[in-house]
């Protein structure tokens, strides 16, 4: 028996054991004791994950997958699965800390690391498979190419690392693209606290026109008249780090009061 990867579910399934080890070998294990795998499929990460000393969660929407992780791993029940990942709110978790891991399908790769932003309070870490592309725009640094929304909300709350690329011939069916995999390591930067919708709303604005100016760039924010001669106006969204936007984002609240 075997699972009939599904084009609406974005299934490619990974046929290579030693790239399934590097992947959960990507994972540190340090300061939690839960993992929850986005997508398991026919379980080549999974069946890795069950030999760690860890409380494994099984985040799956195919009913197919489902059936073929209980029937091939025993460990496995049905309080292990815990349904669509992008609909967690993790209240089951309490107050325990949680990594997450997965070949993410790629129609939902960005939404996934959106949501692990939304409560990096409770994820300390995760390692993902994802479109190339995406993974390299997690991993950008300023003044490139791929430095852009993606980059700069990731990295304003983890540390990011690009670990491998994955040929496309090691997945049934094969994707047309190649594969990134990275690993995010929570660091929450200082001053955000507080600022996050303004902090993002800043990021957007200046990336959605990334060839202008801030000064031009940002107008539809509303600029605080003390901001207006800042040196970061002159620049376009790419010439900042992280930490020029988070810190410009601490100046715009405190103007703007």
């Amino acid at each position: 028996m075997s699972v009939k990867a599904k084009k609406h579910l974005g299934q490619h399934f990974l046929t290579d054991e030693n790239i399934a080890k590097k992947i959960v070998e990507g994972l540190s294990f340090d300061g939690y004791s839960n993992v929850m795998e986005v997508g398991p499929g026919m379980g080549v990460l999974t069946k890795y994950l069950l030999e760690k000393d860890q409380q494994v969660y099984l985040a799956e929407i195919d009913k197919e997958s489902i059936e073929y992780l209980k029937d091939h791993y025993p460990k496995i029940t049905e309080e292990t699965f815990v349904g669509d990942f992008l609909k967690q709110d993790f209240q089951f978790m309490q107050d325990r800390q949680i990594a997450i891991i997965g070949n993410f399908p790629y129609n939902i790769s960005s939404q996934i690391l959106f949501k692990i932003i939304d409560h990096y309070e409770r994820v300390p870490e995760m390692v993902g498979m994802f479109q190339k592309e995406v993974a390299e725009r997690t991993a950008a640094v300023p003044r490139t190419k791929d430095y852009g929304i993606l980059s700069v909300l990731i990295q304003a709350y983890y540390d990011t690392a690009y670990l491998f690329t994955v040929h496309e011939n090691v997945f049934n069916p094969p994707p047309k693209v190649k594969s990134g995999v990275i690993r995010i390591t929570r660091n929450p930067k200082e001053g955000l606290a507080g600022n996050e919708i303004l902090f993002k709303q800043i990021v957007k604005a200046g990336f959605n026109q990334r060839r202008k100016k801030l000064s031009n760039a940002l107008k539809i924010l509303d600029i605080p008249e003390a901001l207006k001669i800042h040196e970061f106006m002159d620049k376009r969204a790419e010439e900042l780090s992280v930490a020029d936007f988070i810190s410009f984002t601490r100046l715009w609240k405190e103007n703007r009061l």
